[in-house]
């Protein structure tokens, strides 16, 4: 164990020494950096309250969280409780841990809603919510020092490479037929899962240490699976339907806007909801996981349809049941 290793170890336990009460508020900042919660967020967002901001969250969502399970494959770093019997797991990953997926995304998406909204309580917000949902990675014993520093980083990065090219790239779609442009989002989807493949590859010839996994184990966590292809399919699926859905409105409609009551706003919101877990949940049931390649082909298609019913389905289910006015 290295000298960078030991020291973040100590870094740990120092804050896990301070006492489990600070567990359930570290489980708390954790939960609003976390994919689920985003999933949450964002349709609300795009649906009731700032049709940009949640297109815009949406976009990191997919960017940031597809970017960050390749990345993690590149770089096949342990998880605090992988290396040290004397770290606490709090909660149980079972992918690599460079860089952090819970800070880098919470710095891109929470980033990004600041910056559109460009007002001082935004970035001061958004700022502490990032500081203390990458501190809670590290409390909880999921993630080193290095982890979530490096996750800031990128989740910056994607938010300042994004607005650059956010502008030329939407103007030159616009100049190309919907035929064009439900291509290049199959294949802006499909991107994530070749990178995927090619970064597992690129580790092909490097072996997960039994010690890791019995360390995992041995602190009641899973056992790792760093080099599951789950994580990319879904974003994949997820890309897809969501450009793909924006672009067929944009094509039937135009720009997207919200122009109703809060009252519709909340009932928007809460219809919309209800067919996302029905989607989620629903054909989780039905779709088959096995064989592998089968399962795969499945999952994007099941949250290529989630995708869909944010900016399509969704949205047209609210002008027939007069909620868009």
């Amino acid at each position: 164990m290295d000298a960078l290793i030991e020291f973040e170890i100590l870094f740990t336990a120092f804050w896990q020494n301070l006492g489990a009460w600070l567990e359930y508020p570290m489980q708390a900042f954790t939960f609003l950096g976390s994919e689920l919660f985003f999933l949450l967020v964002m349709p609300a967002l795009y649906w009731s309250i700032d049709p940009v901001i949640g297109f815009r969250a949406g976009m990191m969502l997919i960017l940031s969280g597809g970017l960050n399970s390749v990345f993690k494959m590149l770089f096949h770093t342990p998880r605090p409780f992988w290396v040290d019997a004397d770290v606490k797991a709090f909660s149980s990953e079972t992918s690599f841990g460079l860089p952090s997926g819970h800070s880098q995304n919470s710095a891109a998406i929470w980033g990004i809603i600041a910056a559109t909204i460009r007002a001082k309580w935004a970035y001061i917000a958004a700022t502490l919510l990032v500081f203390f949902i990458g501190l809670s990675r590290i409390y909880l014993g999921v993630h080193f020092l290095h982890d979530v520093l490096t996750g800031w980083l990128a989740g910056i990065l994607i938010i300042l490479v994004y607005l650059k090219f956010e502008t030329p790239i939407a103007k030159w779609l616009i100049g190309k037929s919907l035929g064009v442009q439900l291509l290049l989002s199959f294949l802006f989807g499909v991107s994530f899962i070749v990178l995927g493949i090619l970064a597992r590859a690129s580790a092909s010839n490097w072996t997960l240490p039994q010690e890791w996994i019995n360390m995992a184990l041995a602190a009641g966590a899973e056992q790792p699976d760093p080099f599951n292809l789950e994580g990319v399919v879904t974003i994949a699926g997820v890309a897809f339907g969501f450009t793909s859905g924006y672009a067929v409105w944009r094509h039937l409609y135009g720009v997207y806007e919200i122009r109703c009551s809060s009252i519709k706003k909340l009932a928007r919101y809460a219809f919309g909801l209800l067919g996302i877990v029905a989607l989620y949940f629903g054909l989780k049931l039905i779709f088959p996981e096995e064989p592998i390649l089968v399962g795969a082909i499945f999952r994007f298609i099941r949250y290529a349809l989630i995708g869909l019913w944010v900016t399509l389905f969704a949205p047209l289910f609210f002008r027939l049941f007069h909620l868009d006015g």
